[in-house]
């Protein structure tokens, strides 16, 4: 019985009890909840749901706790069921009814964990977002884990979710990216606003190579296609690294076409429409301030030139035409002065800042080895890329490790930690567990041993057996509670405890027989909890982009 499952137990017990006495059961919440005691001892699950409506209902709540817990007694699969306190519900489960939960899971398959939770949500979730002026570097990598983590775990709570990158391809650092291609082409220094980096070369050297008369051109027009195609190879560059990172956007959107468009001058009709757009001094502004923003922001400068922050403004107002009701943005760390602003837009759009606009921010990342800061690599001149984590520690332990967590707080990872082989890494004993079964399955298949079709679920009733049901049982929960609270490194951390409960069972629990010993019922109540635990990393590890292993 899974805890969902459970807290509707509660949830019809209380809909019982409340038409015998004849309560107003409008005071019912739509759903119960149910939670593992800290203190195993005082049951298998807790439930404080006769505190949360005694008093409202006109009942003391341990009389109320006293009916509910008479009328749970009847339901089957509840095991007992004891008041402690002024109300709290302890409910211990049939060792059958417990069970019962392997073979859901293992019949369910890469769809246990799923929910709709989040149905009829439609989430736009950008982010990275990197410039195309350089390669993907280890601050994009942090946000390229964490975010694909999230859209994987807003899809299985059932959210509409789209995941697209923002391309900066309009305004002065591409031009600069194009005047530095067009230096590295003609072997003259790189100009002092310049990049700097072997990159830089190869994507001149790409572009010569397909545009062969660009030398020619005046340099004005040459500098022009220097920037125009050099942007598109560098983007092709970065597309192909997320992809070899686990990473897929469904939308790339480019900025240089919500200008050519028109899609900015719509944006600020709309929002001179809601009464925020003024003038002064010549330039178009936003009173921004009117929401929290520290100051008003410009829209339109009085020479005419449209700034960054009227993209902004047209970039959050197309994702809204476009039917998305949430709008999440993952920033790094230096982008915290954007969260008011892009707050005030979306309230200026008339909407509501606390629902349709999220804005995650993300802290900085360390690479180290043995402790020390990992050199500055040659290719990008002075960052570490995306693809020189991934040649140095692997997709899986890169992924794992960014994503485990919070993004709340600054992040170092060693390299040798997290490539160690040891229980001491997360990501090897998280997949250690998974490979570790596989091999037993393996073996089970060697002794020609069949978990079969059907088996007796009260069986699994030693005290490691309930602990790794009540552990398998709390996936679906997990999962749907990252996708509320846009916090990935949940599932991680879940994974890490069901891979100890699954060792510690393992240790204690003989599953296949020893010699000449035949395979008993035992046995295969227990290979069906086995594959119960397997089918459960594999997807929690899939919501993380990291792979499940089968040997190691």
């Amino acid at each position: 019985m899974t805890p969902a499952k459970l807290a509707q137990v509660v949830l019809d017990a209380a809909r019982a009890v409340f038409t015998t006495r004849g309560l107003d059961h409008s005071l019912l919440p739509a759903t119960a909840t149910v939670e593992r005691p800290r203190n195993p001892e005082h049951g298998d699950y807790a439930s404080t749901l006769a505190l949360q409506l005694g008093k409202r209902a006109g009942v003391a709540p341990r009389e109320l706790a006293g009916a509910l817990a008479e009328e749970l007694g009847r339901a089957p699969g509840i095991k007992s069921v004891e008041i402690a306190g002024p109300g709290f519900l302890n409910i211990r489960i049939e060792a059958s009814a417990a069970g019962q939960l392997a073979r859901e899971i293992v019949e369910a398959g890469s769809g246990y964990g799923r929910s709709t939770r989040l149905a009829g949500q439609r989430v736009n979730l950008e982010f990275v977002s990197a410039n195309p002026t350089g390669p993907v570097h280890l601050g994009h990598t942090r946000w390229a884990a964490v975010g694909d983590s999230q859209r994987r775990i807003l899809a299985a709570a059932g959210a509409e979710v789209t995941s697209e990158h923002y391309v900066n391809d309009a305004g002065a650092q591409v031009d600069r990216f194009g005047r530095s291609l067009y230096a590295a082409a003609h072997g003259e220094p790189v100009p002092e606003d310049g990049y700097v980096g072997e990159y830089v070369a190869q994507i001149a050297r790409r572009l010569v190579e397909a545009r062969p008369d660009v030398l020619d051109l005046a340099p004005e027009q040459a500098q022009t296609v220097f920037r125009d195609e050099g942007y598109r190879l560098m983007l092709d560059e970065m597309r192909a690294s997320l992809e070899r990172f686990g990473v897929h956007f469904d939308v790339w959107f480019s900025e240089r076409t919500l200008h050519e468009s028109g899609a900015v001058e719509h944006a600020l009709d709309e929002l001179r429409a809601q009464g925020h757009v003024y003038e002064r001094d010549g330039a178009i502004w936003l009173r921004t301030t009117d929401f929290t923003d520290d100051k008003d922001r410009v829209l339109i400068r009085s020479n005419g030139e449209k700034t960054y922050f009227a993209a902004d403004a047209a970039y959050y107002i197309n994702k809204r035409e476009r039917g998305f009701d949430k709008c999440v943005y993952l920033l790094g760390a230096d982008h915290h002065g954007y969260v008011n602003r892009l707050r005030a837009i979306a309230a200026c759009a008339g909407d509501d800042p606390d629902y349709n606009i999220e804005i995650l921010i993300g802290q900085l990342v360390n690479l180290v080895r043995a402790g020390v800061p990992v050199r500055l690599s040659k290719r990008a001149g002075n960052i570490i890329t995306l693809d020189e984590i991934v040649e140095a520690v692997g997709v899986d332990a890169a992924r794992y490790s960014l994503a485990r967590s919070s993004t709340d707080s600054p992040l170092t990872l060693d390299i040798e930690e997290i490539t160690r082989r040891s229980n001491d890494n997360p990501v090897f004993y998280v997949q250690y567990a998974h490979a570790r079964i596989s091999s037993l399955l393996r073996n089970a298949g060697e002794l020609r041993i069949d978990r079969g079709s059907e088996f007796d679920p009260g069986l699994l009733r030693h005290e490691k057996e309930n602990t790794l049901l009540k552990k398998l049982g709390e996936f679906p929960a997990v999962v749907a509670t990252a996708a509320e609270l846009r916090e990935p490194h949940r599932v991680a951390r879940y994974l890490e405890q069901l891979a100890g409960d699954y060792h510690r069972f393992y240790d204690a629990c003989r599953v296949l027989p020893q010699g000449d010993e035949p395979a008993t019922d035992l046995t295969r109540a227990r290979l069906w909890l086995v594959e119960a635990t397997r089918v459960v990393l594999a997807n929690g590890l899939d919501l993380l982009g990291v792979s499940a292993p089968e040997r190691m």
